[in-house]
């Protein structure tokens, strides 16, 4: 079991989550897309709000990819 397996499933029991409802994959590649796409702290703020966005209801998939396209269109500062 990788450290970060270890950590969900920890966390998860902490929380009252499973393991399986925990989307790895979709989540850090929303992180990425986010902390590379708009800045770096966003990233954490982002998997927040999609966590608030699915606790409310929403599909995981579709809030990490409506996310993802938001960051990526996300404009870049001028210098």
């Amino acid at each position: 079991m990788s450290d970060l397996d270890a950590w969900i499933v920890a966390a998860g029991a902490e929380l009252g989550v499973e393991p399986a409802d925990v989307p790895v994959t979709t989540v850090l590649d929303l992180a990425r897309d986010t902390a590379h796409g708009v800045v770096r702290p966003a990233a954490p703020v982002t998997a927040y709000l999609m966590g608030l966005a699915v606790g409310r209801g929403a599909d995981p998939a579709d809030a990490a990819e409506r996310l993802s396209q938001l960051a990526l269109s996300w404009p870049k500062p001028t210098p």
